[in-house]
């Protein structure tokens, strides 16, 4: 396993973490939880010592059949993060409704602390601060508490608005998706955390199983190597300087194994050189949209990028509806608020037809 340190501190982590919200459905189904935490168990005895998981997950047996796992290892050996947000904490907020909701995290995962809680799902400014508002003091006391040793977000917005959440200097640490999809929407978030001394953990480097779904459509990743499709986008993500943990959802022990072959023999590079290097190279920089966020200047307000990463789905051949609805959590009545005025292909890199896109997209239906 290839090791790096979680931003300025002295933590070794692997480069390849375990994402907890892949266990078996029918074995999480059937209450066979102990046979899930074997995949754990085998993760941390192939190297991987990062283990990240969340309520909810897994029907919300995610983190039970994480502490099941880790219950039989020594403390020292791994390092677990879950997370929280308002949603979870209850409809009153407060520092014993927080403190009831970590409680029961550290009870699922037989801990006394956690060594990274996520301040959890932002996905824009708006909603980092009114969460921020709400609950960074309770962190905070926590962390003081030795209940939790670092303080850490989640994000799902792009690198401007990741920036400035960085510049804040109130967290140790970030977790966003980022892959061979959507790097030049969060390029520079990662730039600046990484810059800024923090731990950059990446969830969804398969693009929420997009690339491995398409082998042919993302075969360039492979080049050079001995590696399948789904390999290669492990790689590339965990390949970046400025990122720490890639993040693997496992279902088994053979998804590990594959998980860990793509880190042997990792050489890590800048950001800039890497997406240099496939600059012009798979149908990402030609007809999918790269997310680099140069149009969100809609005078309606539209949040294009976001529209943009779900045209993407249609042209692989899933669904851009899901896609908006449950990951942007977006309407597609506000793609039909186009007044093609023309402002956003004007900005586009690619030369994108977005005002074309946004109307295929406001015509779906439920």
């Amino acid at each position: 396993m290839y090791y790096k340190n979680y931003g300025n501190t002295d933590m070794k982590v692997s480069a390849i973490g375990l994402g907890c919200m892949r266990y078996d459905d029918n074995d999480v189904a059937e209450g066979n939880l102990e046979k899930c935490a074997e995949v754990a168990l085998y993760a941390h005895e192939c190297g991987i010592n990062y283990f990240d998981t969340a309520p909810f997950y897994c029907n919300d047996k995610s983190e039970t059949i994480t502490g099941i796992a880790l219950s039989q290892l020594k403390r020292d050996s791994y390092f677990v993060s879950s997370k929280t947000n308002m949603s979870t904490v209850g409809d009153v907020i407060n520092a014993d409704t927080f403190r009831k909701r970590l409680e029961t995290t550290l009870t699922r995962l037989k801990v006394d602390y956690l060594d990274f809680y996520h301040l959890w799902c932002m996905l824009d400014l708006e909603s980092y601060q009114k969460q921020r508002e709400a609950l960074y003091g309770f962190f905070e006391q926590a962390k003081a508490e030795g209940l939790i040793r670092n303080i850490v977000f989640s994000a799902h917005m792009q690198g401007a608005e990741i920036e400035k959440v960085v510049a804040e200097n109130k967290f140790k640490g970030m977790l966003i998706g980022y892959n061979a999809l959507n790097y030049r929407f969060r390029q520079s978030g990662i730039e600046a955390a990484h810059k800024n001394g923090m731990g950059v953990v990446v969830m969804n480097p398969l693009g929420g199983g997009l690339i491995p779904q398409n082998p042919e459509t993302f075969s360039y990743l492979t080049k050079e190597t001995d590696l399948n499709v789904a390999q290669a986008a492990l790689r590339f993500v965990a390949s970046h300087k400025e990122i720490t943990i890639t993040l693997a959802g496992c279902t088994t022990k053979a998804h590990v194994d594959d998980a860990v072959k793509a880190v042997e023999n990792l050489v890590e590079k800048p950001a800039s050189e890497i997406n240099k290097e496939l600059e012009g190279q798979g149908l990402s920089f030609n007809t999918l949209c790269t997310g680099c966020g140069y149009c969100k200047k809609c005078p309606m307000d539209i949040d294009i990028p976001k529209f943009m990463d779900a045209y993407n789905e249609k042209l692989l051949g899933s669904s851009p509806l899901a896609r908006i609805k449950w990951h942007w959590n977006e309407s597609v009545e506000n793609a039909a608020k186009c007044i093609e005025c023309g402002k956003c292909e004007s900005l586009c890199t690619q030369h994108l037809p977005i005002i074309e896109r946004l109307k295929e997209l406001s015509l779906l239906k439920d």
